[in-house]
C-alpha cells in the first residue's frame, strides 16, 4: 500500500494513501485539527476535572501527532499520563524522519521527541519522561484485550467510508467497557450513524464545534 507525505492547510505534514482516497489528517490543518480535537476536546477538558495521572487510549498512533502533542502538555502541565496507543500497520523510520511538526510548532527539542515516539519497543510500557508512559499495541483494535480502565480514548480511525467496521456497536461497546465512569471518547466523526452507534451501548454524546472547517465533532462520556 502506497502511502505519500501530504502538506496540510496550516503547513503541517499527514500521510495519504492514495489507493484508499484518504489522509491520516485533516488536509485543512494536521497540527489544528489534532489541538483542537484531541488536546482542548479531550485532554484539557478532562484535566480540568482530574488531578492526578491520566490513563489514555489511541485508536490510531499513525503518524505519533496526538501522542507527541499530548507529551508536550503534559510537560508543560507537569501531568502524569498513561498512553496506551493501537496501530495494526506502523509507519516506518523513512516516514516519520520526513514529519515536520516540530518545525510548524517551532520547538525543535520535539523532533527527538517524535523520533522517540516511534523508535521505542512495541507491546511494553515505556517511560518517555517522568511524566509520560507510553505502551503501543502492534495489533487491530477488534484483537486488543485491555488490561486497564482509561479516562480518555483519542479515537482517530479512518473514516467509516474507509474503514465502516471500526464504527459498529461492537465496538464502541468494547470501547464504553474499557472506559473509567465518567470517562470520555473524543473523535473528529460526528456523523449520525456513528453517534447512533454510541448511544446504543450507552454513552451520553455531546456534539461540540469542530476543528478548522469542520463544524462539529464529538465527545461521548461514559
Amino acid at each position: 500500500m502506497e502511502r505519500r507525505i501530504q502538506v496540510t492547510g496550516d503547513g503541517s505534514h499527514t500521510i495519504s494513501i492514495p489507493e484508499w482516497n484518504v489522509t491520516y489528517h485533516s488536509i485543512h490543518g494536521a497540527i489544528q485539527e489534532s489541538l483542537h480535537v484531541y488536546i482542548e476536546e479531550g485532554l484539557k477538558y478532562k484535566l480540568s476535572k482530574k488531578s492526578d495521572v491520566l490513563s489514555i487510549l489511541e485508536m490510531g498512533f499513525g503518524t505519533g501527532l496526538n501522542a507527541l502533542l499530548t507529551l508536550r502538555e503534559c510537560i508543560r502541565e507537569r501531568k502524569n499520563i498513561y498512553y496506551q496507543a493501537i496501530e495494526q500497520y506502523p509507519l516506518t523510520c523513512t516516514e516519520t524522519d520526513r514529519l515536520n511538526y516540530a518545525e510548524q510548532l517551532d520547538e525543535p527539542v520535539l523532533q527527538s521527541c517524535l523520533m522517540t515516539l516511534h523508535s521505542v519497543p512495541w507491546d511494553e510500557d515505556i517511560q518517555v519522561n517522568p511524566y509520560f508512559c507510553l505502551h503501543k499495541t502492534h495489533v487491530a483494535l477488534q484483537d486488543v484485550s485491555f488490561s486497564r480502565s482509561f479516562d480518555i480514548i483519542y479515537y482517530d480511525a479512518f473514516d467509516p467510508a474507509v474503514q465502516p467496521e471500526l464504527w459498529t456497536e461492537d465496538v464502541f461497546g468494547k470501547l464504553y467497557n474499557c472506559l473509567v465512569p465518567g470517562g470520555i471518547l473524543v473523535t473528529y466523526c460526528s456523523k449520525g450513524s456513528v453517534r447512533r452507534a454510541m448511544k446504543a451501548v450507552g454513552f451520553i454524546v455531546e456534539k461540540v464545534p469542530g476543528p478548522s472547517h469542520k463544524r462539529e465533532m464529538v465527545r461521548a462520556i461514559r
